[in-house]
């Protein structure tokens, strides 16, 4: 039988795709009763990110678009006009919000008398989560992933732009693309895994008796900051929460990139349409809250997003990032916690590192020659790194006897 074309279309705005259409590639995972992703047990996306209705409320917020320097291109594939794939693709004025970095490309590029911006780029912005970039429509991967691939490299080509590039992809993905003649790069992350622990306590005794010890620690010195730890979700968060919330994000974001990446307005509407895929932990004193952390809920992992505070208190990030995310994911059966971008000191508290995967496109051979040797060797360094860095790790050895 004949192929069926493959018409590739690109839009500027999700809210000319019907939501069902985009979850069907994005997670039909959970679209059995046809409603769209859903959020129960049962029915929860594997990937919150990129739901429709989360890349829509960027939009609606007005956290991508003009003057962000993220203005959507969403990349799309239909068969006799049945959208078979998908992909948040971007067309970028700078590096900001990536979290996998081209600075020094960037500046390379540029001194040797290129321009480097615009770029291209398949990403979730502002979110170093990874998960599927090329959405595919159940049965037709193999077609459909194909389609992304050279449908976003001839856009970049016909636009003259400097690259393309596809961020926090799957392994599965980065093999896909390195196939298709993408350059592959690894990167580096701490994870916690769920190991089948009952309870933190477990989860403890997994540990060697120092960092066991170093924890309790911690989390008595963090919980008795004068105050009260509360963690939300679901109906459970009120409006108010949010402006708590916001005044935490704004001090986070003015001191780690000058502006805040999101708008007041992305958290009222993930309160209308995503509170189910919420956990948001508060810290309060005399009624006055003082320090906020915000994961988003998959269905395998909890994803940490965001963090603040308006009071410095010792450990309080510690507990409300990374123990109050393990206690959660115990309860709720999670497989991991994703605590996002960067940060070693994630190691002695039970996170440890794995590879994450991206894949690029330079339009200038000499740079894209340049860049491929420079990825072989970055590649080399990053194993090592995990290697050397999971043997630091918290964890009891088999070999060790350990005495309280």
């Amino acid at each position: 039988m004949d192929q069926k074309p493959v018409e590739i279309r690109v839009l500027a705005s999700l809210s000319q795709i019907a939501a069902q259409d985009w979850d069907a590639c994005a997670c039909p995972e959970t679209l059995g009763d046809g409603t769209g992703c859903g959020t129960g047990n049962g029915t929860r996306a594997i990937d919150p990110f990129t739901t429709h209705r989360f890349l829509i409320t960027l939009e609606q917020s007005g956290s991508v678009g003009p003057g962000t320097g993220w203005q959507p291109q969403y990349l799309t594939a239909y068969v006799d006009e049945t959208l078979i794939a998908c992909a948040p693709l971007y067309a970028k004025s700078h590096s900001q919000g990536e979290y996998i970095f081209d600075h020094n490309w960037a500046e390379a590029f540029e001194r040797a008398g290129g321009r480097y911006y615009p770029k291209l780029q398949i990403a979730v912005p502002f979110t170093p989560a990874t998960g599927r970039r090329l959405l595919v429509r159940p049965g037709y991967e193999g077609i459909g992933q194909s389609a992304l691939v050279q449908g976003a490299g001839q856009l970049a080509s016909d636009n003259q732009v400097s690259s393309l590039h596809v961020t926090f992809c799957t392994e599965e993905e980065a093999q896909i693309g390195s196939e298709m003649g993408l350059l592959p790069r690894v990167s580096q992350q701490f994870h916690w895994v769920n190991e089948g622990y009952q309870d933190f306590d477990g989860f403890l005794a997994a540990l060697s008796s120092r960092k066991r010890k170093n924890i309790r620690k911690e989390r008595a010195q963090a919980q008795g900051f004068g105050g009260e730890i509360r963690s939300y979700t679901g109906s459970e968060i009120q409006p108010e929460h949010w402006d708590a919330f916001w005044a935490f994000y704004q001090d986070t974001g003015s001191r780690k990139w000058g502006t805040p990446y999101l708008t007041r307005e992305f958290f009222s509407i993930i309160h209308e349409t995503m509170a189910e895929d919420l956990h948001l932990i508060l810290a309060g004193r005399d009624g006055y809250p003082v320090a906020g952390a915000l994961n988003f809920i998959g269905r395998e992992a909890l994803f940490g997003r965001y963090w603040g505070c308006l009071e410095h208190h010792p450990c309080l990030h510690f507990e409300m990032c990374y123990y109050q995310a393990i206690d959660f994911a115990i309860a709720q059966g999670l497989a991991r916690v994703e605590a996002g971008a960067q940060g070693e000191h994630k190691l002695a508290r039970g996170y440890l590192p794995v590879q994450t995967h991206s894949l690029h496109w330079l339009g200038d051979a000499g740079f894209a020659d340049a860049v491929a040797r420079y990825l072989v060797a970055e590649r080399e360094a990053v194993a090592q790194d995990v290697e050397v860095l999971t043997s630091y790790g918290p964890f009891r050895r088999a070999d060790v006897e350990e005495q309280e």
